[in-house]
């Protein structure tokens, strides 16, 4: 048998195994029981518009100020990284390295009840305060990493041409540098923006104000409210419903950016 022959066999059998497989959830499930505990169309009225006006707008709100603070805090690092000066890179490398080598989690643990137990310390915005400084911390050891790589691949030529035009090291790094980084550098900020958005769902753990809630600390209450699985759905379709045009625009710079190359 051809070696494209075979292929094709390989992928009808795989194909008809997994429709056989779907076919047999299909039959086999109680669909009355799923419906009643996972769409039940009066819970999931019954969560509007609070899982838009509250959920989903703190939400994006936790994850903008996280992004941006992260950034922020990420362009020092990456700087400090890249430094001719050894202790600026030492005390950069070791940031990155133990923020990524930690469970977000773990931080958010630490930052909003550890460390203000340890050191009477009340953070700014509250537990939420201390659930976005931990979500800042974690997010700008990735980000350092991924504007180091971005900096790392702009031509020497660029910052070469601009020190024999007479901009001077700093000016160089900010406006020739820099900006050529982060138009490299958008589509894997961009998977963080999204990774970032799920990782509020993390604030949960802390506790939150009925105000304050993101979407899965709303669903989460709903649920033990009406001991129904409802709410959980409706947080799934809303996350996806802001997650999924991000995925599709990274997919779509990305391919830019290799058309471009």
């Amino acid at each position: 048998m051809r070696r494209t022959t075979r292929h094709k066999v390989n992928l009808g059998v795989l194909y008809t195994v997994l429709l056989a497989v779907v076919l047999l959830l299909v039959l086999l499930a109680d669909w009355a029981a799923v419906q009643e505990n996972f769409f039940d169309p009066e819970i999931a009225k019954s969560l509007w518009p609070e899982i838009i006006t509250v959920g989903a707008k703190n939400t994006i709100l936790y994850t903008l100020v996280a992004f941006f603070g992260g950034l922020a805090l990420a362009v020092v690092l990456a700087l400090m990284r890249l430094s001719p000066i050894a202790p600026y890179r030492w005390l950069a490398t070791a940031y990155i390295e133990f923020f990524r080598g930690l469970p977000a989690l773990l931080v958010i643990i630490a930052s909003g009840f550890a460390i203000p137990i340890a050191f009477g310390w009340r953070p700014p915005g509250g537990i939420v305060g201390a659930g976005l400084a931990a979500l800042i911390v974690v997010a700008s050891a990735y980000i350092a990493e991924t504007l180091r790589a971005g900096i790392q691949a702009v031509p020497k030529g660029q910052t070469e041409a601009a020190r024999s035009l007479g901009m001077s090291g700093p000016r160089t790094t900010i406006f020739i540098v820099l900006p050529q980084a982060l138009r490299i550098v958008i589509p894997p900020l961009t998977n963080e923006f999204v990774l970032l958005i799920k990782d509020t769902s993390l604030l949960a753990i802390i506790g939150v104000a009925v105000g304050e809630r993101e979407l899965t600390t709303l669903a989460r209450d709903e649920l033990s409210l009406n001991s129904n699985s409802t709410p959980l759905i409706a947080a799934a379709v809303m996350y996806l419903v802001i997650t999924l045009p991000l995925t599709q625009l990274v997919a779509a710079l990305e391919r830019k950016q290799q058309r471009a190359r």
